[in-house]
């Protein structure tokens, strides 16, 4: 059943809550959670004349939807078509994987290139977003260094220009939520600290930044690392490097490809043992090829080979983002850590909307939040996905 109604319920479902987990209902009412009820299936029934519309949950999860943060393309599209009709095909995609919210992420390129991403983000906002939302913009690049360029395109990499940052912000206030840089480049540190003062989160990432460049930076403001293991510089016994920081600094969020492929399981578990348990973020990097078959594709006009599940430069074999969804991650953790499905999905959802601001309106399943919500089953399949109570995603039934 489609809902669309701007009241509905759904009950006898397992409510993945940011303290436990309960069955029982949830009521929206105009786009917004109205009650969370913590009994059985009669109960909900009773209180069933509240909503027009209600739906089984059959015994499956219902959690927040997930945000992400670092997210290319996906569908056969890249954000850096700067079009809508690639924005709906990466939003509608990515929806029915269970996110509800996502940042549009750019690539190392010309500045034109950048703003067009820019003009076309901001225009899509103006109007309803029929599937995920964009909450903005993540600029990966093009301030990185020259050593871990990753599948960024080198003949575009700079120094920090942050007179571009503030001519973007001027011009498109609240549509740049995060950029992501290396903290060790000239002009970095006064570019970390304009945009603090901004409210933009500043990330390390693609750097060769040693332990002390990375310290410095947090002190100017820095509070993320992007895909923490790769394109950075590693962890050595007496120069703890970018790793090092990150993993120690309680101030910087880490970012996690949680595939398999970008880190190991075990790696995995490292940063979640380091870390307090709001500063991790589960991302995707996901391409365009993410959910699609294996071939040639393209990531900021070069060449990616994708086979067995793996996305790599077609010339140096580097890993170029990946084909991970949100829902993959969540099963992933779920597999490979002792994690509970209330701590995985602050790692999905509740600390991605902390670090952008967002966490008094989504992110968890609270009374009065909007009801970003996606049910996924048994099996950890998303069965239906939700938007400020509208449906955007619903599973062909059998």
């Amino acid at each position: 059943m489609t809902l669309n109604s701007a009241n509905w319920f759904i009950h006898n479902v397992n409510i993945v809550l940011e303290d436990g987990i309960v069955n029982g209902s949830v009521f929206v009412q105009d786009g917004k959670i109205a009650k969370i009820v913590a009994q059985d299936d009669n109960v909900a029934a009773n209180e069933a004349s509240d909503a027009q519309l209600s739906i089984d949950g059959k015994g499956g999860w219902l959690l927040p939807g997930f945000i992400d943060v670092h997210v290319h393309g996906g569908f056969g599209a890249d954000f850096m078509d700067a079009s809508r009709e690639s924005f709906d095909t990466i939003t509608k995609f990515h929806a029915s994987q269970g996110t509800t919210g996502m940042l549009a992420t750019t690539m190392t390129a010309p500045k034109e290139a950048i703003e067009d991403v820019l003009h076309a983000v901001a225009d899509y906002r103006s109007s309803e977003m029929p599937y995920a939302a964009l909450y903005g913009v993540h600029l990966e690049g093009p301030f990185i260094s020259e050593a871990w360029p990753g599948a960024q395109n080198p003949a575009y990499i700079k120094t920090p220009q942050l007179e571009w940052m503030q001519q973007w912000h001027a011009k498109w206030p609240d549509l740049l939520r995060q950029l992501t840089l290396a903290p060790e480049k000239s002009g970095a540190i006064e570019t970390i600290a304009w945009l603090a003062e901004q409210g933009i989160v500043t990330a390390c990432g693609h750097t060769d930044a040693v332990y002390e460049e990375v310290i410095a930076a947090a002190d100017a403001g820095l509070t993320q690392a992007v895909h923490t293991y790769n394109a950075m510089r590693g962890l050595h016994h007496r120069e703890p490097g970018t790793l090092g920081a990150v993993l120690t600094d309680d101030r910087i969020v880490a970012e996690l490809i949680a595939d398999g492929i970008h880190v190991h399981p075990a790696a995995i578990r490292l940063v979640l043992a380091a870390k307090p348990s709001d500063k991790v973020i589960l991302i995707t990097d996901a391409m365009a090829a993410a959910g699609m078959p294996e071939g040639e594709y393209s990531l900021g006009g070069l060449a990616v080979i994708v086979k067995n599940g793996e996305a790599r430069l077609k010339d140096g074999n580097a890993l170029a983002g990946s084909c991970l969804t949100m829902i993959g991650a969540v099963r992933f953790i779920h597999e490979h850590t002792n994690l509970s499905l209330s701590e995985i999905s602050r790692l999905a959802s509740g600390n991605a909307a902390k670090q952008l601001g967002i966490s008094d309106r989504t992110g968890t399943i609270t009374g009065g939040k909007q009801a970003d919500l996606v049910w996924i089953d048994s099996q950890m399949q998303v069965q239906q996905t939700w938007a400020q109570g509208r449906s955007i995603y619903e599973a062909k039934q059998a």
